[in-house]
């Protein structure tokens, strides 16, 4: 790897070593409470649904049970009424869905979109492990789609740090024909996550949320029924407002444009496209109850994280687990 290469490492991309390192810093991403702090159109507190529940054993019917748990083949097998006990999930599942497209791999600050969402999934996946849950997801671009299955432990965050840093679209973004040539498909991922994610589960969408439509709204919205979802919007100042009357010049490393934004006009259509754009996430979050954060490339992504997932209570207080303590 060239010397520009590795002096761009956290800015244009990130290596396996420094993602492994968050591994202390994610004691202090709470995944401790049972409320987050999600701001959709002003901040507000929200209960997560709990785990799932899992069926444990038939029993005899008896008077007070719920009779739409009736379990009707034992019933009709034995000739006395019998209804399903069921039990919370002893752990629950937390995916990761983490957009690299190459709208991700773009910044005019600090580092690229795909950077700082790669390094918030890393710090959930390392939260999650401490506290003994399972961990998997989809790490999807336009043409390459990684479907990890929930598993424990510190080996099923180093897989999903190995397949995120080794995916081809780190590469593939600065491939000029294969740039020109993918297209982005939210549809595709979020329909692959909806198949991959099982009731109860806690899921994180990380991405830039781009040409999201009505079909993608739709899988994201049958997904909400039986689970808890955090959307975590990635955004970079240039995309919610142009600069200041001007000539600015933009480029991939390898070619180069010229903007003009001397255009009043321009620059507010520009914005309102974007204000647009983000009313209508931010209204289906509220009519779905999903969570969602919104970090810029210009914010201290560590704090604002940590701000929208709810401070650590901190060792005085003890430690209460989000994900084991959301039950009903």
């Amino acid at each position: 790897m060239s010397d520009y290469d590795q002096q761009a490492e956290g800015i244009t991309w990130i290596s396996p070593q420094s993602l492994i390192q968050l591994r202390l810093k994610a004691n202090q991403i709470s995944l401790n409470k049972s409320i987050i702090h999600a701001k959709q159109g002003g901040a507000y507190l929200s209960s997560f649904k709990g785990r799932g529940m899992e069926f444990d054993e038939s029993r005899i019917y008896q008077a007070g049970d719920d009779i739409r748990n009736m379990d009707w083949r034992v019933t009709a097998r034995t000739g006395t009424a019998h209804t399903k006990v069921f039990q919370e999930e002893r752990e629950r599942p937390v995916l990761l869905c983490l957009d690299l497209n190459t709208s991700m791999m773009f910044a005019t600050r600090n580092k690229f979109k795909s950077v700082i969402a790669t390094e918030i999934a890393t710090l959930i996946a390392w939260s999650a492990a401490n506290n003994n849950d399972r961990i998997g997801g989809l790490i999807f671009s336009s043409d390459e789609h990684h479907e990890i299955k929930p598993r424990r432990g510190k080996t099923a965050v180093l897989d999903f740090i190995g397949r995120t840093t080794k995916h081809k679209a780190w590469t593939s973004h600065n491939d000029t024909s294969e740039r020109n040539s993918s297209t982005r498909n939210m549809v595709t991922a979020i329909s692959r996550l909806r198949k991959v994610t099982h009731p109860g589960s806690l899921v994180f969408m990380i991405s830039d949320f781009r040409e999201m439509n009505e079909k993608a709204y739709s899988h994201l919205a049958n997904i909400a029924r039986h689970n808890d979802i955090v959307l975590i919007k990635i955004t970079d100042p240039i995309e919610v407002e142009l600069p200041a009357s001007g000539s600015y010049k933009l480029t991939d490393g390898k070619k180069e444009i010229q903007i003009q934004t001397s255009s009043d006009k321009t620059r507010s259509e520009y914005h309102q496209r974007y204000t647009d754009q983000n009313d209508q996430l931010e209204n289906f979050c509220r009519q779905n109850r999903i969570h969602i954060i919104q970090i810029s490339t210009s914010d201290d992504t560590f704090e604002k994280l940590a701000n929208g997932l709810g401070k650590s209570p901190g060792k005085k207080h003890g430690r209460k687990n989000l994900l084991r303590s959301t039950s009903r």
